[in-house]
């Protein structure tokens, strides 16, 4: 079958967005091998998942100004090469402080590829055909945390971790190989713009205190000072890019383009409501349900699957129809969904739960594409690598956000409840609670963006 140019693009920036969800998923079967072969404990388990996302976090905006200067294809290729050289390393690692430095180099490899994904799609189709791609391109990420633990846990059981990442390897390289024989644009936006190393510094240090003093407020004493010292560098920092004249970060976009800043808003609320869904109803099936390991996540795929198929009907769906009511409808189908599942675990219902989990599939795939969509087309094609780059930062940053609320709902105790079964399903209910919360307040930036 012949492919147009386009869809051969379109096809490469999928092959490659596999890699980052896929990776995640994967490893997460592993973790507790890993742990004994370096006789880590769960700190440092948790740092493997939580250095890949600092670092992604912190050099996804950089990287998207970078490929703006140098061409998004450039740091694309670049990202696919050094997900893969990382993944071939993995094999001469001898301890969990080199593996933490491996996640890291793949952390920065993420942010080159999110930098440039939505930007290059979005410069590869026209503007009438471009949420159908980016719902393709999104479905892939689904895929791949659906995928993943299945894979994963089945190269683990039999021919150990470091497998993950040789399979890893060889889509790694059919990335690059795609990249190099159908990618022949640099798309280079700003030919001779500058790189603002001293803002992406003061970037980076700002976005470590916020994350980490969000993320450990409960646990740290320290955590509170370094999030307000976070919160003073971002107002020094925005008030610094108001006044370059290459931002790294172009502050104005957001003060001028109201469907750019309330997309955005939308976004960061909605990864806010939705990211550790997966990890309260891990814990539930199977601390309280009783379900092992295999069982539940098998139950969790329900999701992923739903998302994957229907993100590209509702790509195209916002092509035709514009975004504003799909993503907005899509926030209220997953409050909703987090309702039914507050229900359903008070009951132990399975069937309630898996029915509450394909809600908020459709909802989630209601709302991820056409919002993409949206935040694409509110731009003019030179911050397109802005965009893209955005987009990430507003993912990571809302997963994060997820994470640490959930850290703080299920630290405290409960006045009148001794039983810790009890505790917990009233602490993951409590949650879903504030997620649904979180969503429906979300309705009120994706209504207004336009």
């Amino acid at each position: 079958m012949h492919l147009s140019k386009e869809n051969t693009v379109l096809l490469t920036v999928m092959v490659a967005s596999f890699l980052t969800p896929f990776t995640g998923s994967a490893l997460n079967m592993s973790l507790p091998d890993i742990g004994k072969e370096f006789s880590a404990g769960t700190s440092a388990m948790s740092w493997i998942v939580e250095i890949f996302l600092i670092t992604c976090t912190i050099f996804v905006l950089p990287m998207g100004r970078l490929s703006n200067i140098v061409g998004k294809r450039r740091i694309f290729l670049g990202g696919t090469a050094l997900f893969t050289f990382s993944s071939v390393v993995i094999h001469l690692v001898q301890s969990v402080e080199m593996l933490l430095l491996v996640r890291a180099l793949q952390g920065i490899a993420s942010a080159m590829l999110f930098a440039t994904n939505m930007a290059i799609i979005a410069l590869a189709y026209p503007k009438e055909k471009r949420g159908k791609a980016m719902g393709l391109a999104v479905s892939v990420i689904y895929i791949g945390l659906a995928v993943g633990p299945v894979v994963g846990g089945f190269l683990n059981y039999y021919f150990g971790w470091r497998s993950i990442f040789y399979f890893i390897t060889i889509n790694g390289a059919a990335a690059m190989a795609l990249t190099l024989k159908v990618m022949k644009e640099e798309w280079i936006s700003e030919p001779n713009g500058r790189m603002d190393y001293s803002s992406s510094v003061l970037y980076g240090i700002t976005l470590v205190l916020l994350m980490y003093g969000w993320s450990e407020i409960v646990t740290d004493p320290m955590a509170k000072y370094m999030l307000m010292a976070g919160l003073v560098l971002a107002v020094i920092f925005v008030r610094y890019q108001a006044t370059k004249k290459d931002p790294l970060l172009p502050v104005r976009i957001f003060l001028e383009n109201r469907t750019f800043s309330f997309s955005n808003l939308a976004a960061m609320m909605n990864y806010s409501a939705t990211f550790a869904i997966a990890f309260l109803l891990s814990l539930y099936l199977q601390m309280i349900m009783g379900y092992d390991s295999n069982h539940a996540g098998m139950i969790l795929l329900i999701q992923s699957i739903i998302m994957a198929v229907l993100s590209p009907v509702a790509g195209s769906l916002s092509d035709r129809y514009g975004s504003k009511v799909l993503a907005s409808a899509g926030m209220a189908v997953i409050g909703a969904g987090l309702l039914v599942m507050i229900y359903a675990t008070h009951v132990e219902a399975l069937t309630m739960i898996i029915a509450a989990l394909v809600i908020v599939g459709v909802g989630f795939a209601m709302f991820s594409a056409p919002n993409n969509n949206a935040i694409m087309s509110a731009v003019p094609k030179q911050y397109f690598g802005l965009a893209s780059s955005v987009i990430g930062t507003v993912r990571l940053t809302g997963q994060v956000l997820s994470m640490a609320i959930v850290a703080s709902i299920l630290s405290r105790p409960v006045a009148g409840l001794v039983d810790s079964t009890a505790v917990l399903l009233y602490n993951i209910q409590h949650a879903f609670m504030v997620f649904a919360v979180i969503c429906f307040l979300g309705i009120i930036p994706s209504w207004i963006r336009e």
